[in-house]
């Protein structure tokens, strides 16, 4: 069959505004996420150092993004049970706030675990980093002192963290370690909160807390600091470092990520991967997250997932040393 110029070139033109009309439709639906209000999965209570970044987070994106971001607490199981719902999640609008326990040392406590880390989720930014403060009630020693109490305390003492391996629990493991080899008895909490709490109530001796917590309750004499676990810090510069008070070799941070299911979609993807490290960046959201006791981080997924293998691999060798297992 043959076609005139005339009529060749209007096919050819009609062919070209198909094909702008097919690659236009496709960038629309890849820019239309989210269409509908995000939920964001937060494993500890109202008030804990998570949910704080969490809340921060929340209020940017949901301007970033133009759709209702809402904070959803789903306290439990050091975190592991709003973890879980996030990776099962499959309406491509649910994302997790979750700490380091539960990518980095949750599969090696407990192999039953109902996700695996390494498998069923989206690592999407490392948000938060802080050190974490060694409290105690007010009326403990300070500095060495505090340990060679501890080392006569035996299992009299105790000390809470937010779950079983989280770093809180993880961590003063370790420094037992690190410290004389004391043998307080670990109690487990919903929350930070209600672990400062028994604190201030003595019903335990010590806990590693972020300082965002920490601190008031030690300005108000509520509480006292025996020292910083990763040397001193701009986020609480009137606190000594653990190295002051004889524990040589102990840098341990708390920090929070956002992750998303391992099916989130590549539009959700490619969308929060430019607008939560703007975010977390930008001086206001930097500022609150400072004012809250974080160090403002907002990474590219692959330095979150540098972060995770090489904590694994330091928090697994805790976990071996001291014969610790999901109970």
């Amino acid at each position: 069959m043959h076609l005139s110029p005339s009529r060749l070139r209007r096919g050819l033109t009609l062919a070209a505004l198909g094909l702008l009309a097919g690659v236009a439709g496709a960038q629309t639906t890849a820019a239309a996420w989210p269409s509908k209000t995000v939920r964001l999965l937060v494993g500890f209570p109202p008030g804990s150092t998570p949910d704080v970044a969490a809340r921060i987070l929340a209020e940017g994106l949901a301007r970033r993004l133009g759709q209702n971001v809402v904070v959803e607490n789903k306290p439990g199981a050091s975190g592991n049970i709003a973890a879980d719902q996030v990776a099962k999640a499959t309406d491509d609008h649910t994302l997790g706030v979750v700490i380091n326990g539960n990518l980095t040392s949750a599969r090696l406590l407990n192999p039953r675990l109902p996700f695996d880390p390494a498998k069923d989720f989206s690592l999407l930014s490392l948000l938060t980093t802080a050190p974490l403060v060694l409290v105690t009630p007010p009326n403990q020693p300070a500095g060495a002192d505090f340990f060679l109490a501890a080392r006569n305390a035996g299992s009299k003492w105790s000390y809470g963290s937010v779950g079983i391996g989280s770093v809180g629990h993880l961590g003063v493991e370790y420094l037992k370690m690190r410290a004389g080899n004391f043998d307080a008895v670990h109690v487990p909490y919903n929350g930070n909160p209600a672990a400062i709490t028994a604190l201030m109530q003595g019903q335990i001796q010590m806990a590693l807390i972020p300082p965002g917590l920490a601190l008031p309750q030690v300005k108000a004499g509520k509480l006292k600091a025996i020292g910083l676990t990763a040397g001193r810090s701009t986020l609480a510069p009137e606190l000594p470092s653990l190295r002051e008070a004889g524990v040589n070799n102990f840098d341990l941070e708390v920090w929070t990520a956002l992750v998303g299911p391992a099916s989130l979609s590549k539009a959700a993807q490619d969308r929060l991967a430019r607008e939560v490290p703007a975010l977390v960046r930008d001086g206001e959201a930097r500022q609150k997250l400072f004012n809250a006791g974080w160090q403002a981080q907002g990474t590219a997924p692959e330095a979150l997932k540098l972060r995770v293998k090489s904590e694994a691999a330091i928090l697994g060798g805790i976990i071996a040393m001291r014969g610790i297992k999901a109970e």
